[in-house]
C-alpha cells in the first residue's frame, strides 16, 4: 500500500503541557495533536512523529512533525483550516507541505534555534509567567553577554547535560550563543526591559539549553565566573552545573531542515 507523507509545522505555548511526549495519565502537546488528528481523520489510519521532544512548560514558535497517512490529502489548505479549528487555542498549525518517502523528520540534517527570555530585578506581572523567568536579584547583564560567547564554536558540553553518562557523545558545535535585549515579545504588562539569550546549533543535549542560561544567570550574580565557564568547556571536563533555568523561560523558535 502506498504511504503519503507531510511535514506540519505548528507553534504553541507549553505552560499548560507536560511536554511534548506522550505519558500516562497527564496532558501532552503529542496527545491532543493525534486526538485532534484522529478527530478530522475519522478514524482513518495514521502516524504523527515529532523532529524533537520539549519538556513540560517548554514553548514553541515554530515546531515540526511528520504525518504519515496512507490516503493523500487532497486539499491541503482544507485540511489546515480543520486541524486548526479543532486544536485547542494554545496549540496552532503554520503550514503543511507533501514530502517523499526518502525524508525522516528525525534523521535529516537541521538546525534549531531556541531563545530563552528572562527579566530581572522585579516582581512582574503574572501573565508574563508562561514565557518569561523572572530573577528577583540583580544580575551583571553585561557580563552575562561575555560568558555567553563563551559558548559558540566547537564545545565539550558534558558540564550542560542533565544526568550524563561516560559513554555519551558531547563534543557539539553551537553556530551561535548571544544574549540580547529583548525586541521579539512585547506586552503592555512585561517589565520596562528583558532579555533574550539565543542559541543555534544542530543538536543539543538533554536540558542543555536551560543548563547553560542557569551558568550565565549564576554568573550573572556572582556565583561564577568567567574562568569558571571557560573550564566547564574544556575537553573532558567534569565539573557539574546543577542549576536548570525554569522551564518557562525557553522557546524553540525556528527549524530550518537543509
Amino acid at each position: 500500500m502506498k504511504k503519503y507523507f507531510y511535514v506540519i509545522s505548528i507553534q504553541y505555548l507549553g505552560y499548560r503541557f507536560h511536554g511534548w511526549q506522550k505519558q500516562p495519565n497527564v496532558k501532552t502537546l503529542h496527545l491532543m495533536v493525534d486526538r485532534t488528528l484522529n478527530f478530522i481523520l475519522e478514524g482513518k489510519t495514521f502516524k504523527s512523529l515529532s523532529s524533537g521532544r520539549t519538556d513540560a512548560m517548554v514553548s514553541a514558535e515554530s515546531a515540526a512533525f511528520e504525518l504519515f497517512l496512507q490516503e493523500p490529502i487532497d486539499d491541503s489548505k482544507a485540511f489546515l483550516e480543520l486541524f486548526n479549528y479543532n486544536l485547542p487555542q494554545d496549540i496552532r498549525a503554520l503550514s503543511i507541505r507533501e514530502v517523499d518517502s526518502k525524508f525522516n523528520i528525525i534523521n535529516n540534517s537541521k538546525i534549531k534555534e531556541y531563545i530563552y527570555l528572562f527579566t530581572y530585578g522585579e516582581k512582574c506581572h503574572p501573565f508574563c509567567a508562561p514565557i518569561m523567568t523572572t530573577i528577583l536579584d540583580d544580575l551583571d547583564i553585561n557580563l552575562m553577554k561575555e560568558g555567553a560567547k563563551l559558548f559558540e564554536g566547537e564545545r565539550y558540553i558534558k558540564s550542560y547535560c542533565y544526568k550524563p553518562t561516560d559513554n555519551g557523545i558531547y563534543n557539539r558545535k553551537i553556530m551561535l550563543c548571544e544574549l540580547i535585549e529583548n525586541t521579539l515579545y512585547t506586552a503592555n504588562y512585561f517589565p520596562e526591559k528583558s532579555y533574550i539569550l539565543r542559541v543555534k546549533g544542530k543538536g543539543f543535549m538533554r536540558n542543555q539549553i536551560r543548563l547553560m542560561m542557569g551558568a550565565l544567570i549564576d554568573l550573572g550574580k556572582g556565583k561564577l565566573t568567567l574562568e569558571d565557564i571557560k573550564t566547564s568547556l574544556l575537553p573532558d571536563s567534569n565539573i557539574k552545573m546543577d542549576y536548570i533555568a525554569p522551564a518557562s523561560g525557553l522557546i524553540l523558535k525556528n527549524i530550518d531542515f537543509l
